[in-house]
């Protein structure tokens, strides 16, 4: 793998085997701002890249043997997660929250002053009121986020996320939710987003920053604004 050139950024990618996250690597694969990407997983992504690293890690329940890997990090992309309804509630917030926070904990460890983008969801609550188990359990993570001392955190809060490319669909919703999308990102521009385009915001706030220190709230208006 190449060293970045001076001014180039060096950035962690975690979840580029799913359908935001494998967006997000390919756009910072041709990024000329990044120099370096490492990915960090639990299976092999099979592709190489002069920027591209690869560190296999089966449980991120324990982080703690990515210190090293996360040293000298200037920024992460955080997709992992899973669907509601795909696994029982106990890992659903296993995967929403714990991997999230560990991950974090090591990172911020390492790599003090790297900025954080976290996929969130539309409607994560901070305040643990929801009576959406997503809605607490996205919530939750964010606000462990911003509490982890980060100088900048950035939690994307998509709604319909359009993937793109073919794809087996996770459940029914989803399979209405394609079929109709054409008219409903007509009448409902901001509650739908491309997978692309949300990859492709998730790295360039990482990479470029806003100057507001803490963390910064984006809904899906906003990711769209980002990137029209």
């Amino acid at each position: 793998m190449n060293a970045p050139a001076a001014g180039q950024k060096r950035l962690v990618i975690v979840g580029a085997t799913g359908m935001v996250g494998g967006y997000a690597l390919r756009y910072t694969l041709d990024h000329p701002a990044v120099g370096r990407v490492i990915v960090i997983g639990r299976r092999k992504l099979g592709i190489s890249h002069p920027k591209l690293g690869e560190v296999l890690h089966r449980d991120f329940a324990d982080c703690s043997a990515l210190a090293e890997t996360l040293s000298g990090q200037d920024a992460a992309i955080f997709c992992l997660g899973t669907y509601t309804g795909s696994v029982p509630d106990a890992e659903l917030r296993k995967v929403t929250v714990d991997y999230t926070v560990e991950f974090a904990r090591v990172l911020h460890g390492s790599s003090p002053d790297a900025a954080f983008s976290f996929l969130s969801g539309n409607g994560a609550d901070q305040t643990g009121q929801s009576r959406m188990a997503f809605a607490r359990y996205k919530g939750e993570a964010e606000k462990a986020l911003v509490e982890e001392g980060f100088p900048h955190v950035y939690l994307f809060r998509p709604a319909y996320i359009y993937p793109v490319e073919p794809r087996k669909e996770p459940n029914l919703s989803y399979r209405i939710l394609r079929a109709i999308y054409p008219a409903f990102r007509v009448l409902f521009p901001n509650q739908v987003i491309r997978a692309d385009e949300l990859g492709r915001a998730m790295v360039d706030i990482a990479v470029r920053g806003t100057g507001q220190p803490g963390g910064l709230i984006l809904e899906n208006r906003d990711i769209r604004a980002m990137v029209e």
